[in-house]
């Protein structure tokens, strides 16, 4: 993986922890030469990810919505920063950067993000780690709720198996270096050559 895209909250949550696990996070990433793509602003824990990764020498490339930067949250010291027209413009342009996704604790932006690109994968169109760091155990609540889709038959045990859990950073990122995606797409045949 050369580009992660990093799902979080422009927010920094009420238990330190969040936003340490964030900063080290980018500053391990520019470690192993992985590039950051993100959301763009200098606030919350997508700041501290930007922040982490700079600090390091890393390369960050943030995407922000035109309507953001009337805000005045845009990062002013990454590698790169490309504005888009709309929310889900920012969606596609982070897609299109990355070569996979770590999400971290967030609100209804970071889920919406995340639940985008696993749908993509369910159904087939990438094949790129999907990858959960769950500090503090914030996500156990939804990796109980995916396997109740599981269990209740909303959702096959294959496409569980593509989100890539864990509370550590290097073990994370090995995880997702080894992903083989799963071959079984929802709804879509191949058509023969």
């Amino acid at each position: 993986m050369k580009r992660i895209a990093i799902f979080c909250s422009s927010n920094s949550g009420n238990n330190n922890i969040y936003k340490e696990q964030a900063t080290l996070l980018g500053q391990t990433l520019a470690k192993h030469n992985i590039e950051v793509v993100y959301g763009g602003t200098k606030i919350g824990l997508m700041g501290a990810v930007a922040d982490g990764a700079l600090s390091e020498g890393g390369k960050v490339i943030g995407v922000l919505p035109h309507l953001l930067k009337m805000k005045e949250i845009e990062h002013e010291h990454l590698t790169e920063l490309i504005f888009v027209d709309s929310m889900h413009e920012r969606k596609v342009k982070l897609n299109e950067l990355c070569d996979g996704v770590i999400a971290l604790p967030g609100g209804f932006g970071t889920m919406d993000e995340l639940f985008e690109m696993l749908t993509l994968a369910q159904i087939g169109l990438h094949q790129k780690p999907i990858a959960l760091l769950n500090t503090n155990d914030f996500y156990s609540p939804l990796i109980a709720l995916v396997q109740a889709m599981v269990d209740n038959g909303f959702l096959k045990e294959v496409n569980q198996e593509m989100i890539i859990v864990s509370d550590n950073i290097d073990e994370l990122i090995s995880k997702m270096n080894n992903y083989i995606a799963p071959v079984e797409e929802k709804w879509i045949e191949k058509k023969p050559k």
